[in-house]
């Protein structure tokens, strides 16, 4: 009779079998054969999962992704209807509230790239002569054979990748387009079948088509602000606001497009106007993304962002508005952040490893205070101790870190971890929750009554029980929870052990 499993058993199998779906690699970094391409097999992951992960990219519209995600669960257990898409969704709402960014963060959950979507501009069909571009002159028509059309099988195809055979179709402000590309639709959107000019046909069953408006915006945004006196004052319930909105955007959609097209799409999603916290939440994450832009751009160069309080709060006073949304708050951060950061790394004002501080001063102007300066060396090339079981993450992160120009430290086990610590004194740590012989919560607390000013980083795939979350509280040990980027492990160490190294 075979064996029992012990449980550190099962946690190690488990823990290997999610390898490489943990970390998603940045960009310009090589990857190991065993690796390659498993970050993009995400269509695979439970659909509360996917919701999730769409949720965080995509803030402040959760209705938004539980209404997409069941379509892609149905695809993926193969019941999807045959001989038509696999879903049509009309997104609605005020402009700067994440319609196009929904199928971007979907693109790049589904295929690891936010490019992987068909996207038609239908700004530029506004003429009826305009939309043969699409499917291409018919035979008989002057210069036919050098007409391409922009919806090919081929570039349907170009848009799925590996582990994912679901492309995504974007007509963006479809209101703008001319009448008999809607009348061309019909087909698409019931049958699933484009005929080309040249009577080739195009199989949409494997697609999610999204067609992107802004009808009914402008009554919104009236609706959000009225005009006259007592209305002004009064602050409309959220959910009543939300069920106005809805109607709004229905009945403009009805006035602009016929009942058989309306009939043909299978849920319209009125995007609702982002409240306060979730604009702050937008900016954490370009602020975020700068970051990351400045790490993979500046290599060993780069540096540490401190943007605080202050100065995120006067960022989305500029850069966020109830009529733009999040819309101009990329505007914002190029001209506040990023134009003057660029300056100072020309002329070489920014030593590798420095933190940059970045305070609001007087008359709306943001200093640019460079700080720890003289400890860049250590904060930039640091030794850093991973213990986790799973031997493929080990060496991922090695080869990863490794090109940073950081050292690693690999441990599978808590004991094998205590001793590379008091040998090497690393200046981090990451530890995984689940380890064979211990927990990461109570190998850190140990790890800092030896070395105080070490940094602790705590890796769960699950959530931690009660009191495991109030030690990470008290001690101040950052979570990351599994999956996540490798940028965002680069850049805990990076961002905390400036400010540990100047302390020291």
């Amino acid at each position: 009779m075979k064996e029992p499993e012990r449980p550190a058993e099962r946690r190690s199998k488990r823990n290997r079998s999610l390898a490489t779906d943990i970390l998603k690699p940045e960009a310009g970094v090589d990857k190991p054969k065993s690796t390659q391409n498993r970050n993009r097999k995400q269509l695979h992951d439970p659909a509360e999962d996917l919701a999730a992960r769409l949720a965080r990219k995509v803030v402040g519209q959760p209705a938004a992704t539980k209404v997409i995600v069941p379509y892609i669960q149905m695809f993926q257990a193969g019941l999807a209807p045959e001989g038509r898409p696999v879903g049509v969704f009309l997104l609605l709402g005020p402009t700067g509230t994440g319609k196009t960014k929904t199928i971007e963060a979907l693109a790049e959950l589904l295929h690891g790239s936010e490019k992987n979507v068909l996207k038609v501009d239908c700004g530029e069909f506004q003429m009826e002569h305009e939309v043969a571009k699409l499917i291409g002159a018919p035979p008989g028509y002057l210069g036919h054979r050098e007409t391409q059309p922009m919806l090919t099988q081929q570039k349907l195809n170009a848009v799925t990748s590996e582990h994912c055979a679901l492309s995504l179709v974007l007509f963006d402000e479809i209101e703008k387009a001319a009448p008999s590309m809607t009348r061309l639709l019909l087909g698409v959107l019931d049958k699933g079948v484009l005929r080309l000019g040249d009577n080739s046909t195009v199989n949409f069953e494997k697609s999610l088509v999204f067609l992107t408006s802004n009808l009914g915006a402008r009554d919104m945004t009236r609706e959000m602000n009225p005009e006259f006196g007592f209305q002004s004052a009064h602050v409309a319930d959220r959910a009543d606001l939300t069920s106005k909105l809805q109607s709004i955007g229905l009945s403009a959609v009805k006035k602009k497009f016929s009942p058989e097209f309306v009939n043909r799409i299978d849920c319209i999603i009125t995007y609702q106007p982002l409240t306060v916290e979730s604009l702050s939440t937008i900016l954490d994450q370009h602020i975020v993304d700068l970051q990351n832009h400045v790490n993979t751009r500046l290599g060993e160069r780069s540096f540490t962002l401190d943007v605080p309080f202050d100065t995120r709060q006067f960022l989305l006073q500029k850069g966020t508005s109830q009529e733009y949304g999040a819309r101009e708050l990329n505007r914002t951060i190029h001209r506040y952040l990023t134009q003057p950061l660029a300056t100072m790394v020309a002329t070489n004002q920014i030593p590798p490893g420095a933190r940059v501080l970045m305070e609001l001063g007087e008359d709306d102007k943001l200093n640019i205070n460079v700080l720890d300066a003289g400890g860049a060396p250590a904060a930039a090339n640091p030794t850093v101790l991973l213990v986790d079981d799973n031997r493929d993450l080990l060496h991922f992160l090695e080869r990863l870190m490794a090109d940073a120009g950081w050292t690693l430290l690999t441990a599978e086990s808590a004991t094998e971890a205590k001793q590379l610590m008091q040998k090497h004194k690393p200046n981090a740590a990451l530890l995984d929750y689940m380890l064979p012989d211990g927990n990461g919560v109570e190998l850190g607390v140990e790890f800092l009554q030896t070395a105080p000013q070490m940094l602790v980083i705590v890796m769960t795939g699950t959530i931690l029980p009660p009191e495991e979350e109030a030690l990470c509280e008290e001690h101040n040990f950052p979570v990351l929870r599994k999956p996540f980027l490798a940028s965002d492990v680069m850049n805990q160490i990076r961002s905390r052990l400036a400010p540990i190294t100047a302390r020291a």
